[in-house]
């Protein structure tokens, strides 16, 4: 178990150091908050619930118009970007970026640490 913990803290890590990565969090599919580096730790916890909630209410909707499951969901404000992508059967992986970041390189490390946490998971 502790083996799993380091791992899932250095994913978490890694992605984070990718540019304009500001926080990034493991979530259970059901809302639970695994692992994460928060600018604003004690939000963690409510932070896995909506978007635990929010990826699973676009995957309903989506397989529901016949459209297939989402590979994300992205959320876009003037301060910034929230990306969830699912981890497999057990498990979200969500990052917030900066509004400036190009989403390019974002997407593609994000897709990698998703293929890493659902292996983890296993």
């Amino acid at each position: 178990m502790t083996d799993t913990i380091e791992l899932l803290d250095k994913l978490i890590a890694d992605l984070k150091k990718s540019g304009g990565v500001e926080s990034c969090a493991a979530v259970s599919r059901d809302g639970l908050l695994i692992r994460s580096s928060m600018q604003k730790e004690q939000l963690a916890e409510s932070f896995a619930a909506m978007s635990a909630t929010m990826l699973g209410a676009a995957e309903t909707a989506s397989t529901e118009l016949g459209k297939g499951v989402p590979n994300r969901v992205i959320v876009e404000s003037t301060m910034g970007r929230l990306i969830a992508v699912g981890a497999g059967p057990k498990a979200l992986l969500v990052v917030i970026v900066s509004p400036e970041t190009g989403l390019g390189l974002i997407l593609l490390e994000l897709d990698k640490a998703a293929n890493k946490l659902k292996e983890l998971l296993e």
